[in-house]
């Protein structure tokens, strides 16, 4: 059985972008498009409806081609388990309310038993100041935590 990846909503967002000029954009650019190149094949792939969502939005050209890349991949469901386990991370971590779609994104990854949330969303999905704290809370609901990390840091192989 393949790892199972929650790929959340900035990976799609730096496969579909135009070329950028900024150095670290670029450098985001780059890895993602290789990890999607090479390496998503090695995991099953889930989205939810709140990354087809926000994928939606914005630019109708830029759009379409981020729901390019995920039309193939399964979406998964949001429930009041979901709904529960972000407001315990807005409450106990605490992220600002205006994070509550990056709460939820981790809430489904949890509840669905991914083994990987994939992101370059340092703000409150990938910051290590609330990965022990993630942990922690995920454990209070009898959960276990995906590992969060971003297309670079999932792009090794353990062959090599």
């Amino acid at each position: 059985m393949k790892p199972r990846v929650y790929i959340e909503t900035t990976v799609p967002s730096y496969l579909a972008a135009w070329p950028s000029r900024d150095v670290i954009r670029s450098f985001h650019q780059h890895v993602t498009r290789e990890w999607w190149l090479n390496r998503r094949g090695a995991f099953d792939l889930f989205v939810s409806q709140i990354v087809l969502r926000e994928c939606q939005a914005g630019d109708k050209i830029a759009a379409q081609s981020r729901m390019e890349y995920l039309r193939d991949l399964q979406v998964l469901d949001e429930s009041p388990e979901v709904t529960s386990l972000a407001r315990g991370f807005i409450e106990l971590i605490p992220l600002p309310q205006r994070a509550v779609l990056d709460a939820m994104h981790i809430a489904i990854a949890t509840c669905h038993g991914m083994d990987y949330l994939l992101t370059w969303n340092y703000a409150h999905i990938a910051n290590a100041m609330f990965r022990s704290k993630i942990v922690e809370i995920c454990h209070s609901f009898d959960k276990e935590a995906p590992v969060i990390c971003t297309p670079e840091e999932l792009m090794a192989r353990g062959d090599e």
